[in-house]
């Protein structure tokens, strides 16, 4: 296996290993896409340089079409009206012979309890630019009535669908990270096991100066951290996370105790 083989399959098992975020519809009455995480030796080809989103959904094409219940129709639907995109189907597929239109997502969120007044108000993106609820939101409001509007009609009548007659269901798999003072924090509405590391702002990063430290790309973010990787010390790792924070970025590293234990956890700028 090369290099780059190994680093997808890396990514492609910590995808698996990603829960979802909800069970059911227990969240805005969406319902989850149920499918067997099971681990194979993935051979397509992906290109290395899609973004994290469109990543993702060659991993959930892949593993639908090695699942012998499911079959792909069309991935990556362009809905337009006179040349301009009104948005676009991530996926239609069968499942047991019923027709599914699926919307995948895959998301980092940290636990701000100045946000909102739910569980699902307090999660907001790394750099502050994203909510689980504005998520939450434009896939009930946006993403999924694109189905039955009039210019995806005619789509579906040419690969003799009827929007009446598909159901609707979100992959919506997530990492969640928790405040570095309140790490012992329960969930109730979402899925506890999604919980994957801490953060910590900049006056808490001292009382980990005997740690090593090691950044990973933002596709490494999907992978269980392990211990073969090239660590640095807590004067490497200052100048590299200032860089970071300067620009008002969040980094993700992976912070190795004396001990041996390895935590994910990101670095806020805010």
């Amino acid at each position: 296996m090369n290099l780059l083989t190994k680093q997808i399959q890396q990514h492609f098992d910590g995808f698996l290993q990603t829960p979802c975020l909800w069970k059911n519809n227990a969240v805005f009455d969406l319902q989850q896409f149920e499918i067997e995480p099971k681990s194979s030796a993935i051979n397509i080809e992906i290109d290395k340089k899609l973004r994290l989103g469109k990543y993702i959904e060659r991993f959930v094409s892949f593993q639908a079409s090695e699942d012998k219940n499911c079959k792909i129709i069309s991935e990556n639907i362009q809905i337009q009206q006179d040349k301009i995109t009104l948005g676009e189907l991530d996926c239609i597929l069968l499942k047991e012979m019923k027709p599914i239109h699926l919307e995948v997502v895959y998301k980092f969120y940290l636990y701000d309890d100045t946000l909102g007044e739910t569980e699902i108000d307090h999660f907001i993106g790394p750099n502050r630019k994203d909510s689980l609820f504005e998520k939450l939101t434009k896939l009930k409001e946006k993403q999924l009535p694109l189905l039955y509007s009039k210019q995806c009609k005619t789509y579906l009548e040419s690969i003799n669908l009827d929007a009446q007659k598909i159901e609707q269901q979100v992959y919506f798999k997530a990492q969640l990270f928790v405040p570095f003072a309140n790490q012992h924090l329960k969930l109730s509405t979402l899925n506890p096991n999604c919980i994957a590391g801490f953060y910590i702002n900049q006056q808490e990063i001292q009382q980990f100066s005997n740690c090593k430290f090691y950044f990973p790309s933002k596709k490494d973010w999907l992978v269980i951290p392990h211990s073969n990787v090239n660590w640095s010390d807590y004067r490497s790792f200052k100048k590299e996370y200032n860089a970071y924070l300067e620009r008002k970025f969040s980094p993700l590293c992976w912070l190795k105790k004396q001990n041996g234990e390895i935590f994910k956890v990101f670095i806020i700028w805010w």
